[in-house]
This record gives C-alpha cells, structure tokens and sequence, in this order.
C-alpha cells in the first residue's frame, strides 16, 4: 500500500471506531427488573426478625430510640429519606435513622435502625447501608 493509502485508511479506522464508541455511549440503558415501591405502611413484603436475632448493637440502638437518646452519632435521629425507595413510600420526614454500632469500626459502619412514624412505630433493620431491610419485632 502507499503511504497515503495507510494515511487514508488509518483516518478512516479511527473514524469508524469513534462512531462505533459513540454509538454505544448513546445507546439506551437497559432497566432493571424492580418491584413496586409499597405504599406507606405496608411491610407485608418485608422479612420480619424478632429484635433478639439481630446483633446486640441493634438492642441497644432500639432503647435508646425508645428513651429519645443521647445518640452517640450527630447523624442520628435525622431524617431518613429513602432514596433507594426500598421501605414503603410515605412523606419526607416519615422515617428516621439511628446507627448500630460496629464493635471495632472507627466509623459509623453499615448498620441502622430506620424507624417509622406509625403507631406503633415500625423498626427496620439494615446491615449493608441501606441495600437491603427487614422488619424487625421489637417484643421478641
């Protein structure tokens, strides 16, 4: 091949990979498979856990909820707004978040309690930040 024909083609391999990479860049996003938001106060979907089967942390999180604190974390008792639309859809400030501690974490951790503003007050139970929840039984 000449040298204006590897030229040519060269530009025109390029050409052709930028549109090709473009075109996948611009290609729609296939959804998720999800499951219906619940409406607030139905946690007939969720797993529930009596209190006593979870970590002691969450006991000890779960009174301190009950006597109103101290909460050892400024981010508790703050509005929790569940973003990841996993708990039932009820109104901003319908849901709060306390930590449970991580024995041996410098850091918050993973682990909450979100209650929820029913009557009685719903406790849920979350180990990996807000992926997954059950209900918790909070008399066993």
């Amino acid at each position: 091949m000449s040298e204006i024909t590897t030229r040519a083609a060269t530009a025109l391999l390029s050409l052709l990979l930028v549109l090709v990479g473009s075109l996948g860049v611009a290609a729609p996003a296939t959804a998720e498979a999800t499951t219906p938001q619940a409406a607030c106060g139905d946690t007939s979907a969720f797993r529930r856990v009596a209190l006593s089967a979870l970590p002691s942390q969450a006991t000890d999180t779960v009174r301190l909820v009950q006597r109103g604190g101290p909460y050892p974390y400024p981010q508790d008792d703050q509005t929790f707004r569940n973003r990841e639309r996993i708990l039932p859809a009820c109104s901003s400030g319908y849901y709060r978040e306390y930590t449970v501690k991580t024995p041996g974490s410098s850091t918050r951790g993973a682990r909450r309690i979100v209650t929820g503003n029913s009557s009685p007050k719903s406790y849920f139970y979350t180990a990996d930040h807000y992926a997954s929840f059950v209900l918790v039984d909070i008399s066993r």
